[in-house]
Protein backbone atom coordinates (compact mmCIF):
# COMPACT_ATOMS: atom_id res chain seq x y z
CA UNK A 1 0.00 0.00 0.00
CA UNK A 2 1.55 3.19 -0.97
CA UNK A 3 0.31 6.73 -0.34
CA UNK A 4 -0.27 9.15 -3.15
CA UNK A 5 1.67 12.79 -1.53
CA UNK A 6 0.43 15.40 -2.95
CA UNK A 7 2.68 16.68 -5.99
CA UNK A 8 2.34 20.64 -6.13
CA UNK A 9 4.47 22.58 -3.72
CA UNK A 10 2.47 23.69 -0.92
CA UNK A 11 3.58 27.43 0.55
CA UNK A 12 4.60 27.19 4.17
CA UNK A 13 5.88 23.68 5.63
CA UNK A 14 2.81 23.24 8.07
CA UNK A 15 1.06 23.09 5.57
CA UNK A 16 2.76 20.77 3.72
CA UNK A 17 2.45 18.91 7.08
CA UNK A 18 -1.39 19.22 7.68
CA UNK A 19 -2.00 18.07 4.15
CA UNK A 20 -0.01 14.55 4.40
CA UNK A 21 -1.45 14.18 7.72
CA UNK A 22 -4.68 14.50 6.45
CA UNK A 23 -4.03 12.04 3.04
CA UNK A 24 -2.65 9.43 5.77
CA UNK A 25 -5.74 9.62 8.12
CA UNK A 26 -7.79 9.15 5.09
CA UNK A 27 -6.30 6.43 3.62
CA UNK A 28 -5.95 4.45 7.44
CA UNK A 29 -9.76 5.04 7.44
CA UNK A 30 -10.35 3.87 3.89
CA UNK A 31 -8.00 0.90 4.68
CA UNK A 32 -9.91 0.10 7.50
CA UNK A 33 -13.34 -0.44 6.14
CA UNK A 34 -12.85 -0.88 2.85
CA UNK A 35 -13.43 -4.85 3.40
CA UNK A 36 -15.81 -4.29 5.92
CA UNK A 37 -19.80 -4.83 5.12
CA UNK A 38 -20.98 -2.87 8.43
CA UNK A 39 -17.98 0.11 7.92
CA UNK A 40 -18.91 2.37 10.64
CA UNK A 41 -20.86 0.51 12.27
CA UNK A 42 -18.13 -1.54 13.87
CA UNK A 43 -16.49 1.94 15.06
CA UNK A 44 -19.63 2.20 17.65
CA UNK A 45 -20.44 -1.30 18.07
CA UNK A 46 -17.55 -2.52 20.72
CA UNK A 47 -18.43 0.66 23.00
CA UNK A 48 -21.80 0.26 22.74
CA UNK A 49 -21.96 -3.25 23.72
CA UNK A 50 -19.50 -2.60 26.78
CA UNK A 51 -21.76 0.25 27.52
CA UNK A 52 -24.82 -2.52 27.56
CA UNK A 53 -23.17 -4.79 29.67
CA UNK A 54 -22.02 -2.24 32.57
CA UNK A 55 -25.30 -0.63 32.53
CA UNK A 56 -26.31 -4.25 33.45
CA UNK A 57 -24.62 -5.07 35.55
CA UNK A 58 -24.63 -1.99 37.71
CA UNK A 59 -27.88 -1.22 37.18
CA UNK A 60 -29.71 -4.03 37.37
CA UNK A 61 -27.58 -7.03 38.92
CA UNK A 62 -25.64 -4.93 41.67
CA UNK A 63 -28.32 -2.14 41.93
CA UNK A 64 -25.28 0.17 42.86
CA UNK A 65 -25.82 3.79 42.61
CA UNK A 66 -22.75 4.34 40.37
CA UNK A 67 -22.40 7.81 38.68
CA UNK A 68 -25.92 9.62 37.49
CA UNK A 69 -29.12 8.74 35.81
CA UNK A 70 -29.50 8.29 32.93
CA UNK A 71 -26.44 6.03 33.34
CA UNK A 72 -26.01 4.37 29.71
CA UNK A 73 -25.57 8.27 28.74
CA UNK A 74 -22.96 9.19 31.73
CA UNK A 75 -21.33 5.74 30.69
CA UNK A 76 -21.15 6.69 26.22
CA UNK A 77 -20.01 9.76 27.43
CA UNK A 78 -16.16 8.31 28.90
CA UNK A 79 -16.43 4.94 26.91
CA UNK A 80 -16.11 6.67 23.45
CA UNK A 81 -13.77 8.84 24.67
CA UNK A 82 -11.85 6.03 26.29
CA UNK A 83 -12.03 3.80 22.61
CA UNK A 84 -9.97 6.77 20.89
CA UNK A 85 -7.24 6.79 23.11
CA UNK A 86 -7.03 3.20 23.92
CA UNK A 87 -6.98 2.39 20.05
CA UNK A 88 -4.39 5.25 19.32
CA UNK A 89 -2.07 4.41 21.91
CA UNK A 90 -2.19 0.55 20.73
CA UNK A 91 -1.79 1.04 17.22
CA UNK A 92 0.95 3.26 18.28
CA UNK A 93 2.91 0.33 19.25
CA UNK A 94 2.63 -0.45 15.83
CA UNK A 95 3.08 2.79 13.78
CA UNK A 96 6.57 2.05 12.29
CA UNK A 97 7.31 -1.56 12.52
CA UNK A 98 3.90 -2.37 10.58
CA UNK A 99 5.00 -0.05 7.22
CA UNK A 100 8.69 -0.09 7.54
CA UNK A 101 9.75 0.39 3.74
CA UNK A 102 7.38 3.56 3.39
CA UNK A 103 8.37 5.40 6.91
CA UNK A 104 11.97 4.89 5.46
CA UNK A 105 11.25 5.93 2.61
CA UNK A 106 9.27 9.08 2.84
CA UNK A 107 10.79 12.40 3.06
CA UNK A 108 7.33 13.54 5.32
CA UNK A 109 8.46 13.99 8.84
CA UNK A 110 7.62 10.61 11.12
CA UNK A 111 5.38 12.36 13.80
CA UNK A 112 3.09 12.28 11.04
CA UNK A 113 2.78 8.26 11.36
CA UNK A 114 1.99 8.51 15.09
CA UNK A 115 -0.38 11.72 14.30
CA UNK A 116 -2.32 10.31 11.39
CA UNK A 117 -3.62 7.43 14.10
CA UNK A 118 -4.44 9.80 16.75
CA UNK A 119 -6.48 11.90 13.68
CA UNK A 120 -8.24 8.67 12.01
CA UNK A 121 -9.20 7.71 16.03
CA UNK A 122 -10.34 10.91 16.57
CA UNK A 123 -12.88 11.50 13.70
CA UNK A 124 -14.14 7.86 14.98
CA UNK A 125 -15.07 9.69 17.87
CA UNK A 126 -16.90 12.17 16.58
CA UNK A 127 -18.52 10.21 14.12
CA UNK A 128 -19.57 7.74 16.98
CA UNK A 129 -21.27 11.35 18.98
CA UNK A 130 -25.01 10.66 16.93
CA UNK A 131 -25.00 7.68 19.60
CA UNK A 132 -24.31 9.61 22.90
CA UNK A 133 -27.06 11.89 21.55
CA UNK A 134 -29.45 9.31 20.72
CA UNK A 135 -29.47 7.62 23.91
CA UNK A 136 -29.32 10.83 25.44
CA UNK A 137 -32.66 11.90 23.26
CA UNK A 138 -33.97 8.22 24.01
CA UNK A 139 -33.48 8.47 28.09
CA UNK A 140 -34.81 11.99 28.50
CA UNK A 141 -30.98 13.13 29.64
CA UNK A 142 -30.93 17.04 30.16
CA UNK A 143 -28.34 19.04 28.39
CA UNK A 144 -26.83 22.32 29.60
CA UNK A 145 -24.62 24.90 28.33
CA UNK A 146 -21.13 23.02 29.43
CA UNK A 147 -21.70 21.16 25.85
CA UNK A 148 -19.65 24.53 24.42
CA UNK A 149 -16.47 22.79 26.26
CA UNK A 150 -16.88 19.77 24.44
CA UNK A 151 -14.20 20.96 22.11
CA UNK A 152 -11.58 21.84 24.63
CA UNK A 153 -11.72 18.14 25.93
CA UNK A 154 -11.49 16.71 21.45
CA UNK A 155 -7.99 19.22 22.02
CA UNK A 156 -6.91 18.04 25.09
CA UNK A 157 -7.06 14.33 24.29
CA UNK A 158 -5.77 15.20 20.83
CA UNK A 159 -2.80 16.31 22.39
CA UNK A 160 -2.31 13.74 25.01
CA UNK A 161 -2.98 10.99 22.42
CA UNK A 162 -0.15 12.16 20.19
CA UNK A 163 2.07 12.83 23.43
CA UNK A 164 1.89 8.94 24.19
CA UNK A 165 2.14 7.44 21.00
CA UNK A 166 5.29 9.29 19.91
CA UNK A 167 6.32 7.96 23.08
CA UNK A 168 5.46 4.44 22.98
CA UNK A 169 5.92 4.34 19.07
CA UNK A 170 9.67 4.67 18.75
CA UNK A 171 10.39 2.84 22.46
CA UNK A 172 8.59 -0.36 20.69
CA UNK A 173 11.20 -0.69 17.62
CA UNK A 174 13.92 -0.97 20.45
CA UNK A 175 11.80 -3.39 23.10
CA UNK A 176 9.66 -5.46 21.05
CA UNK A 177 7.99 -6.35 24.25
CA UNK A 178 6.58 -3.20 24.98
CA UNK A 179 3.61 -3.61 22.98
CA UNK A 180 2.61 -6.61 25.16
CA UNK A 181 3.10 -4.15 28.16
CA UNK A 182 1.27 -1.59 27.06
CA UNK A 183 -1.72 -3.54 26.42
CA UNK A 184 -1.28 -4.52 30.12
CA UNK A 185 -0.71 -1.37 31.10
CA UNK A 186 -3.77 -0.09 28.83
CA UNK A 187 -5.99 -2.46 30.38
CA UNK A 188 -5.30 -1.10 34.35
CA UNK A 189 -5.67 2.45 32.98
CA UNK A 190 -9.18 1.84 32.10
CA UNK A 191 -10.29 0.65 35.75
CA UNK A 192 -8.29 2.93 36.91
CA UNK A 193 -9.82 5.74 35.35
CA UNK A 194 -13.53 7.11 35.66
CA UNK A 195 -15.08 5.33 33.21
CA UNK A 196 -17.49 3.62 34.57
CA UNK A 197 -17.63 5.80 37.60
CA UNK A 198 -17.41 9.26 38.40
CA UNK A 199 -14.37 11.34 40.05
CA UNK A 200 -17.50 12.19 42.89
CA UNK A 201 -17.87 8.46 43.16
CA UNK A 202 -14.38 7.68 44.96
CA UNK A 203 -15.03 7.32 49.00
CA UNK A 204 -12.93 9.95 50.26
CA UNK A 205 -11.72 13.40 48.93
CA UNK A 206 -8.02 11.85 49.44
CA UNK A 207 -8.51 9.60 46.57
CA UNK A 208 -10.46 11.99 44.15
CA UNK A 209 -7.43 14.30 44.68
CA UNK A 210 -4.76 12.01 43.87
CA UNK A 211 -7.58 10.59 41.00
CA UNK A 212 -7.74 13.97 39.04
CA UNK A 213 -3.96 13.58 38.77
CA UNK A 214 -5.25 11.04 35.70
CA UNK A 215 -5.18 13.41 32.72
CA UNK A 216 -8.41 11.35 31.61
CA UNK A 217 -10.43 12.06 34.51
CA UNK A 218 -10.67 15.89 33.43
CA UNK A 219 -11.31 14.91 29.65
CA UNK A 220 -13.82 12.54 30.85
CA UNK A 221 -14.97 15.14 33.17
CA UNK A 222 -15.73 17.52 30.35
CA UNK A 223 -17.47 15.47 27.99
CA UNK A 224 -19.95 14.68 30.74
CA UNK A 225 -20.79 17.87 31.71
CA UNK A 226 -22.82 18.61 29.30
CA UNK A 227 -25.40 16.42 30.63
CA UNK A 228 -24.45 16.35 33.93
CA UNK A 229 -22.97 19.61 35.16
CA UNK A 230 -21.70 18.64 38.41
CA UNK A 231 -19.51 16.36 36.89
CA UNK A 232 -17.25 19.02 35.25
CA UNK A 233 -13.69 19.22 37.84
CA UNK A 234 -11.71 22.31 37.00
CA UNK A 235 -9.01 21.18 39.26
CA UNK A 236 -9.14 18.00 37.27
CA UNK A 237 -9.32 19.59 33.80
CA UNK A 238 -6.37 21.60 34.58
CA UNK A 239 -4.39 19.03 35.67
CA UNK A 240 -5.45 17.55 32.45
CA UNK A 241 -4.49 20.30 29.65
CA UNK A 242 -1.33 20.78 31.90
CA UNK A 243 -0.26 17.12 31.84
CA UNK A 244 -1.13 16.95 28.24
CA UNK A 245 1.55 19.53 27.34
CA UNK A 246 4.36 18.02 29.49
CA UNK A 247 3.60 14.62 28.02
CA UNK A 248 2.88 16.10 24.64
CA UNK A 249 6.54 17.76 25.09
CA UNK A 250 7.99 14.23 26.79
CA UNK A 251 6.73 12.74 23.67
CA UNK A 252 8.54 15.19 20.98
CA UNK A 253 12.11 14.50 22.85
CA UNK A 254 12.10 11.09 23.16
CA UNK A 255 11.01 11.18 19.20
CA UNK A 256 13.68 13.34 18.68
CA UNK A 257 16.37 11.53 19.98
CA UNK A 258 15.63 8.45 18.99
CA UNK A 259 14.21 8.75 15.74
CA UNK A 260 17.51 8.06 13.60
CA UNK A 261 18.30 4.93 15.43
CA UNK A 262 14.23 4.23 14.40
CA UNK A 263 15.00 4.24 10.97
CA UNK A 264 18.29 2.09 11.12
CA UNK A 265 16.62 -0.30 13.62
CA UNK A 266 13.13 -1.12 10.99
Amino acid sequence: MTVALPERAVRSPLARYWQSLWLLAKRDLRVRYSTSALGYFWSILDPLVMAGIYWFVFTQVFQRPVGEEPYMVFLLAALLSWTWFNGSVSDATRAFLKEAKLVRSTKIPRTIWVASLALSKGIEFVASLPVLAFFAIVSGASVNGNLAFFGLGIIIQAVLTVGIGLIVAPLVVFFRDMERAVKLALRFLFYASPVIYGLSDLPNESLQFWAAFNPLSGIFSIYRSGFFPEQLNWFAVALSAGMSIVILCIGILVFKRTVRSVLKEI
